[in-house]
């Protein structure tokens, strides 16, 4: 019950729930980062942790706080990211039939599914770098890339870069701004406008793929 808690309140207000947990818990809090990044890149069934908006408070607390080192954090994240990543793909690879078989597991839907492997045949390998910038695609992402037919080599590759540029581009974003007023007083502003500008991308793929499916008219 605690858990599901806690994980409400950070999908609602993911900087006061760092904060509280920095207050309370301090270095605990880079565990408990890094299990939720993994979590969210490599639990297909959980796609709807948040992604960016935690990395961008990461970096905001990390510099209006201190009690976050960037220089520890960000390799730690990405870290955690590329391990999630290759636990989902090894489970694409092996049980992508049965997750497939199912409408909905948890908090993963089917149509998730459907609208992550258009993102990749339009995009191919570079979906993978793109995937990240996008919430709920960059959790299935991989899980497609296991169950296709990209070679491990070639995913790696692009798996090391898409989790290194998402995890520092983010946090930095977060930690440079972090010292600016007006950023701390509109956090959940900001917060709204990185989630807007992140899946732009996927529901323009899925405007595109209902605009495609219509029949013409006669």
């Amino acid at each position: 019950m605690d858990i599901i808690y806690f994980l409400l309140h950070l999908l609602k207000d993911p900087l006061t729930t760092l904060q509280d947990f920095l207050t309370h818990y301090e270095m605990l809090t880079y565990v408990i980062l890094a299990v939720i990044i993994f979590v969210e890149t490599g639990l297909i069934v959980m796609p709807l942790l948040p992604g960016d908006s935690l990395l961008f408070a990461v970096g905001l607390l990390a510099a209006s706080t201190g009690k976050l080192d960037i220089q520890l954090v960000i390799p730690l994240l990405i870290g955690a990211a590329l391990l999630g990543d290759n636990v989902n793909h090894f489970v694409g690879k092996n049980f992508s039939r049965f997750i497939k078989s199912r409408e909905q597991i948890l908090f993963f839907k089917h149509e998730y599914l459907t609208q992550t492997e258009a993102f990749y045949e339009k995009h191919g390998g570079k979906a993978v770098i793109m995937a990240r910038f996008v919430p709920v695609v960059r959790t299935i992402a991989p899980f497609v890339a296991g169950a296709g037919s990209m070679k491990y080599s070639t995913y790696i590759v692009y798996c090391i870069i898409g989790a290194t540029l998402w995890v520092s581009s983010i946090t930095l974003a977060g930690y440079f701004l972090g010292s600016n007023e007006w950023v701390k007083l509109n956090f959940e502003k900001i917060v709204l406008g990185i989630v807007f500008v992140s899946v732009m991308p996927m529901m323009w793929q899925f405007a595109r793929l209902k605009w495609l499916k219509q029949p013409e008219s006669i």
